[in-house]
């Protein structure tokens, strides 16, 4: 009786298949579109996550290459549904498909943004990663830089570990965008939220890449422009891990760092993780005399560092996002 009845189903399955190649064929891309969500539901019922994958990804191929974004970008997300209730595991085979239907689908459907966020909430499945893979978050970000959504392209550098094309990016934006006074803060904010996401190595590797790729930035260091030097002393500092050095750095480049408010907070942020500074207190109470008391007065607050550690990058993700 079982086998009976899966027979049946397959025969239905494979009328609906012929009758959804003709239905493309004639350019009648509505139907089509209602055909594969009957398809979507009979094969997801029977578990056939393999199959359905495979149709689901050749059917919003190819009403996104038609231009039916709507319905093309429905079945992509439909996609990642079954990925996600497959349990399928995130390679690099489906962040390729996944980029692929990203970049055929318009920039100005509303879908397109559910999509990507489907995505990446099934990218973390099986990882440490808690915002999305960072391979996945790389090939979205170089898709919004190949369409010149610059703001998008860098949110989704600063996840990935891609210091190379994050530096890049900033020097092409720079260049089209920028002031020439602003060299240096295209990239301080850069690395210091880097710092703030505990990612050590791309925030090393986008200062580098960055200042040795500017056509307008001297050889050094040191640099001419402060802020450019402070990053660099902030980057060893970390290496080193003394606290006195790190104080004393942000003492000194005091003037340069008052050019934008939030790299105090980046740096509270910055010497909780990699210095175990306590979180300022009380509120008004600045981050270099936290740092000087921290130094100087040889504060021990080792139990708590896990969970401010821990905070600290989830109050980061929040800002950043």
């Amino acid at each position: 009786m079982i086998v009976n009845m899966a027979s049946r189903n397959n025969r239905s399955i494979r009328r609906v298949l012929t009758k959804l190649e003709a239905t493309i064929d004639s350019g009648n891309y509505y139907e089509a579109h209602q055909m594969y969500r009957t398809l979507y539901f009979r094969l997801l019922g029977q578990k056939k996550y393999s199959e359905l994958l495979k149709l689901l990804y050749n059917g919003s191929c190819i009403l996104l290459q038609h231009e039916r974004h709507a319905s093309g970008a429905d079945l992509g997300i439909l996609f990642v549904n079954v990925l996600t209730q497959s349990g399928t595991e995130p390679s690099e085979e489906y962040f390729e498909k996944i980029i692929n239907l990203f970049s055929l689908m318009s920039p100005l459907s509303p879908e397109r943004d559910v999509f990507v966020q489907s995505a990446l909430r099934w990218s973390i499945k099986a990882t440490e990663h808690k915002i999305g893979h960072p391979d996945l978050h790389q090939k979205i970000a170089h898709v919004f830089w190949k369409e010149k959504n610059y703001p998008m392209a860098r949110l989704h550098f600063i996840y990935s570990k891609d210091g190379f094309g994050c530096a890049e990016m900033l020097v092409e934006l720079h260049e089209q965008r920028g002031y020439t006074n602003e060299i240096d803060l295209f990239i301080a904010q850069v690395v210091l939220q880097y710092l703030c996401l505990q990612n050590k190595a791309t925030a090393q590797e986008v200062f580098d890449y960055y200042t040795t790729q500017h056509p307008k930035i001297n050889s050094g260091p040191p640099y001419l422009l402060p802020l450019l030097n402070f990053l660099f002393f902030l980057l060893k500092t970390i290496d080193s891990g003394k606290l006195a050095v790190f104080t004393v750095l942000c003492e000194q480049y005091q003037i340069s760092l008052n050019r934008d408010p939030c790299y105090r907070h980046y740096l509270d942020k910055i010497g909780q993780l990699f210095f175990n500074v306590p979180s300022p207190r009380p509120r008004n109470q600045g981050l270099f005399s936290t740092l000087l008391q921290t130094c100087f007065h040889g504060l021990d607050e080792g139990s708590d560092d896990e969970q401010r550690n821990t905070a600290s990058t989830s109050q980061v993700v929040q800002e950043l996002d």
